[in-house]
């Protein structure tokens, strides 16, 4: 079974003293879509960089100990990392400009995944994209954003993570492709994975998520049932 633990993280800036993020407590397990709320600035990328050791540590001072399977994340070494990060932990974020290489045709990221064509082609038609011949002959800097980030979500779901972090992911989707994103998750949940969303879109987030929280003030409150939450929350 899953079973994430994440242990009181304590971010401060390398040259400042004043925490950013502090007193960080949460455990997720398997097979549910957790989101974590909070205000555009209030740290939520911030957060989920830190899960994996993402953040600059020249930059960051960082304090945490995050259990993967009862394995310390910040004890690991580089190729423990870089698997974690490949086929267990994926991220898609907000900043689509650094989720692809300029350079290369989208063909290069797909064969990466060893996936065939049919299958591909399958999910493309789920996201309401071209098929496989057509995509894979453009560049990245040739897509929309909603494009790119649907892509992102493919690229992402492919390897079947079992913990998918989504920053803020109905930033360059419509409505049509935001109820896609809810049944992507009831599916990728249906396989035991985890989803971990951080967001300020509200009614993207009661759509969705079994558990919520809100990160405010450089804290995370205790997650609850949606529904719950939803009845007794002053949110943002």
């Amino acid at each position: 079974m899953l079973k994430t633990d994440i242990k009181n993280i304590i971010l401060t800036k390398a040259d400042e003293k004043f925490s950013l993020l502090s007193n960080i407590n949460f455990g997720i397990s398997e097979g549910k879509v957790y989101t974590i709320l909070g205000k555009n600035g209030s740290g939520k990328t911030t957060l989920i960089k830190s899960l994996t050791k993402l953040l600059d540590t020249k930059i960051f001072n960082i304090n945490a100990d995050v259990y993967w399977y009862d394995k310390n994340i910040y004890k690991m070494n580089d190729d423990e990392l870089l698997g974690l990060r490949k086929n267990q932990i994926r991220y898609v974020f907000q900043d689509l400009t650094n989720n692809f290489d300029p350079l290369k045709k989208l063909s290069y990221f797909f064969s990466k995944t060893k996936l065939e064509v049919t299958a591909i082609d399958k999910l493309l038609s789920d996201f309401l994209l071209p098929e496989y011949k057509i995509i894979s002959e453009l560049h990245p800097y040739e897509l929309s954003g909603g494009m790119a980030q649907r892509l992102s979500l493919i690229l992402a779901i492919i390897p079947s993570p079992k913990l998918l972090i989504l920053d803020e992911p109905t930033s360059a989707l419509d409505y049509i492709n935001t109820n896609l994103l809810r049944f992507l998750f009831k599916d990728h949940c249906n396989k035991s994975n985890s989803v971990i969303i951080v967001t300020h879109d509200m009614d993207f987030a009661k759509a969705v998520s079994d558990e919520i929280a809100v990160l405010k003030n450089g804290t995370i409150s205790d997650f609850v049932n949606a529904d719950k939450f939803y009845e007794t929350a002053s949110v943002l």
